[in-house]
């Protein structure tokens, strides 16, 4: 006894653990145990979830509460767990929503339970509030909680990140070739709000005047390029920028398409092309059609004075599927989309790693250019879907050769900075649909990006574009994070109702009965051994 004990206080002052759990439930990955390591002053973490919770909110709660205790393991970290009626008072001043349960009692009657599932994190003269919930609409709430203790290392460390930094970082949203008004990506800009700087602005043909930013937005731009423009982008890359394209291979008319019921469809060429192939993609002048894919309200009816309108399947509004391989887009919903082009690898650089993020179904096609697309025609051939996982977006990572490397410096360019002919390693995306990043107005109000009006469902496209900006911007590899994987393991509900007694009585009974029979077997065994003769 008195050699275990000093065996525990010796490597107690170690922190040895150890995490014996299939999924590393209970482990910190590098980056956050880095993170925390270097916090210079303490970071105090408050769990608001407290109260009278059912067993998935319980779970929640501990898995944030060791989190934070494991935290406190790497670095300066203290963790707070307030009474229910400091809660109150902590979410009433921060002006948090409380979540609010409906649950079914033993006697049939509906309890209503308030929630806090936040937690407050405070580093300094800095205050973060940290949603524990993740609420996605399909799921269960069993799916939705087990999600959230998924997500909770890198909510976290994401949140420990941004209070350390001194200043904000910035990102841009290109302007000049026509581009998506402010309106029609108000709602993703706000989202990217609570991480960066958000600024617009047109590119003056001044080599470097990107440099401040780490990442440029070009979203859905319809006029061409001018190599000015493009040398500038392009030397922003050679020199560690990051950029996310959103861009169509097409041209086509949304208000010839509601005027007429149709549009003609023709290549669109805004000079980006060699570009781009240079980097090692390629966004085909063509459109993609998908089997799985958004409906649209049509009237069936011959009369016109009693309009009878249905839904039928739009095939050139596919429903993208994202990538589970990348944290880019791992366990990201569908993404929605109008007019899609196909984006294409080309070249074989080795310095540049090329990945899908977001894909067709199994029964896609595509139609080329030029072509008219009519709503009236609603009955495609089906023997036409054979292609199988059209790429539309993809991530590039690596070094990239300049378009410009054996070129002279473009008329327009104002430059003192010598022009390089390779990046350093750094990363880029290319979506193959402006529509991916638009959000739609309803009653003066900007409606949710990726949200559909008629069906009323939200798709991931607001997750996904702001994902891909975090990526390209994340150089403390926590966005991997969001890739941690923890298996829902779940009772058999109406087994336990219907076999509650027989359960109770095992649970009870059977470790008495165990422990008897070694009883039984060990006394007598014990009495034969130890027993003399007088």
């Amino acid at each position: 006894m008195v050699v275990l004990v000093g065996v525990n206080l010796l490597v107690r002052p170690l922190r040895i653990r150890i995490d014996m759990t299939d999924d590393q439930q209970y482990s910190l990955s590098e980056p956050t145990k880095k993170l925390v390591g270097s916090l210079d002053e303490p970071l105090e973490v408050t769990v608001l979830l407290e109260g009278k919770m059912n067993a998935s909110f319980l779970n929640l709660r501990d898995a944030a509460v060791h989190m934070a205790d494991e935290m406190r393991v790497h670095g300066k970290v203290k963790t707070i767990l307030p009474k229910q009626a400091e809660v109150e008072e902590l979410a009433k001043r921060l002006k948090l929503t409380p979540v609010v349960i409906h649950e079914r009692a033993k006697d049939g009657q509906t309890v209503q339970t308030r929630l806090y599932p936040y937690a407050v994190l405070r580093y300094g003269e800095k205050t973060r509030v940290v949603p524990l919930l993740v609420n996605e609409r399909g799921r269960s709430g069993e799916e939705n909680v087990n999600r959230s203790i998924e997500q909770l290392e890198f909510a976290f460390a994401e949140a420990v990140s941004a209070m350390k930094r001194t200043e904000t970082p910035k990102i841009a949203f290109l302007e000049g070739h026509g581009e998506l008004a402010e309106e029609n990506v108000l709602d993703v800009e706000q989202q990217l709000a609570n991480y960066f700087q958000v600024d617009r602005g047109s590119l003056t043909g001044e080599d470097g005047q990107l440099d401040g930013y780490r990442a440029v937005v070009i979203a859905d731009p319809q006029r061409a390029f001018s190599e000015a423009d493009k040398y500038v982008l392009d030397q922003y890359v050679m020199r560690g920028g990051r950029l996310l394209w959103a861009l169509n291979g097409v041209r086509f008319s949304d208000d010839f398409l509601v005027a007429e019921g149709k549009t003609p469809v023709i290549a669109q060429d805004l000079k980006v092309q060699d570009m781009l192939f240079r980097y090692g993609v390629r966004v085909e002048p063509a459109l993609v059609q998908d089997m799985q894919c958004l409906p649209i309200p049509v009237d069936v009816s011959e009369d016109p004075a009693t309009p009878n309108f249905q839904p039928l399947p739009w095939t050139f509004a596919p429903l993208l599927l994202s990538s589970e391989a990348s944290p880019v887009t791992t366990k990201l919903g569908q993404v929605s989309a109008t007019f899609c082009s196909p984006v294409s690898a080309v070249g074989d650089e080795e310095a540049i790693q090329r990945e899908v993020l977001l894909a067709t179904s199994s029964h896609s096609a595509l139609t080329a250019t030029p072509a008219q697309v009519d709503l009236s025609d609603l009955n495609p051939d089906a023997s036409r879907f054979v292609h199988r996982f059209i790429p539309v977006a993809v991530l590039m990572e690596g070094v990239f050769p300049s378009l410009f490397a054996h070129q002279m410096l473009p008329e327009g360019v104002s430059s003192t900075i010598a022009k390089r002919a390779e990046s350093e390693p750094t990363r880029q995306i290319v979506i193959g649909a402006g529509s991916v990043i638009r959000n739609e107005w309803q009653q003066g109000q900007p409606l949710p990006c990726g949200f559909d009006r008629y069906t009323q469902m939200q798709f991931a496209n607001r997750d996904f574009i702001v994902n891909s900006v975090l990526y390209l911007t994340d150089d403390e590899g926590l966005i991997p994070l969001r890739q941690k994987s923890v298996a829902l393991r779940l009772l058999n509900d109406q087994n336990a109702r219907e076999n509650r007694l027989m359960i109770q009585l095992l649970t009870t009974l059977l470790p008495l009965l165990l422990l008897g029979l070694v009883a039984a077997v060990y006394i007598p065994i014990r009495k034969h051994k130890f027993s003399y003769t007088t």
